[in-house]
């Protein structure tokens, strides 16, 4: 076979002018592949981080809630409890009180049966003598009657 060799020097030529020309797009495709990976390696970072934000903000808010809820329960119980002595300390002291009443009411009954007493002796037919003698205690009775 021959080779025709001017056509082949002239194809290296044309080669060589347009190799240098497919290696740079070539190299641009490359450079812009490497920004785009690198781009989308620091975007797909970025959303790996707002996601892991987002957990933690999440597991943070979970664990508020219950510790809130703790929280409440043991004010409640706190509460119940108090709420529970000052209802036995009024109970205390209202039965104080009522005891306290009660023995003012027997006083006042007491007074008020003395006085409706005085006034049925004042408007009590007078006594006889001899009636007088007698409501009075023995040791008392003979010293009472005239010339006794």
């Amino acid at each position: 076979m021959v080779l025709d060799q001017p056509a082949i020097l002239e194809l290296i030529d044309q080669l060589r002018v347009s190799v240098p020309d497919e290696v740079r797009q070539a190299r641009r495709i490359t450079e812009e592949a490497a920004r785009l990976t690198e781009r989308a390696q620091e975007e797909g970072d970025a959303v790996i981080a707002r996601a892991q934000e987002q957990a933690a903000r999440m597991l943070e808010e979970r664990e508020l809630v219950k510790m809130a809820g703790q929280r409440a329960t043991e004010i409640i119980e706190t509460v119940s409890r108090e709420a529970a002595e000052i209802r036995r300390g009024a109970d205390e002291y209202a039965a104080g009180v009522l005891i306290r009443l009660e023995g003012e009411c027997i006083k006042a009954l007491t007074s008020i049966k003395r006085g409706i007493d005085m006034l049925d002796e004042r408007y009590r037919p007078p006594r006889s003598s001899a009636e007088e003698i007698a409501a009075l205690p023995v040791g008392e009775q003979e010293a009472a009657i005239p010339g006794g």
